[in-house]
């Protein structure tokens, strides 16, 4: 029998990506957020969540994706990294999705060079692919820093 993993998934610009759900302290809806002035433009600003202050990575921007229309509020996934509690920003929230180990395989290479980079690998389920985000270096801001 294979093994099981389970990620919490969302989506972005209609691609669904998940984290291992055992990253996940939690998902809530958009949030109120401080701008910080110098940093880098994938940090949206700082969340107060009940008195911790959480970094904000806007994921789209991350990942080299068009930003998200001005009509529409991002949802938070908050996320623990070796680094703290980081909030990921994300179009939308989706299922916890349980799959099988089998069906695991490495980055196709149609993926855009900056999401392959930040992608561990994908699930095939039907009539769509899983990308499974790494979480430590989708949070390392300073890493997109020197291409820019």
């Amino acid at each position: 029998m294979s093994e099981q993993k389970q990620f919490c998934t969302f989506y972005l610009d209609n691609h669904m990506f998940g984290v291992k759900v055992e990253q996940v302290q939690e998902v809530f809806r958009y949030q109120e957020m401080t701008k910080v002035p110098l940093a880098p433009p994938v940090v949206r600003g700082l969340i107060n969540l009940r008195g911790q202050i959480i970094t904000a990575i806007d994921l789209r921007q991350r990942l080299g994706m068009e930003p998200l229309p001005e009509d529409k509020l991002p949802m938070n996934v908050v996320v623990r990294t070796k680094d703290g509690v980081v909030s990921l920003l994300v179009d939308e929230i989706a299922d916890v999705l349980e799959v099988s180990e089998e069906t695991h395989e490495r980055p196709p290479e149609t993926i855009p060079n900056e999401v392959r980079q930040l992608v561990l690998g994908v699930y095939k389920l039907s009539g769509k692919l899983l990308l499974i985000l790494d979480s430590e270096k989708a949070v390392d801001v300073n890493a997109g820093v020197l291409a820019s």
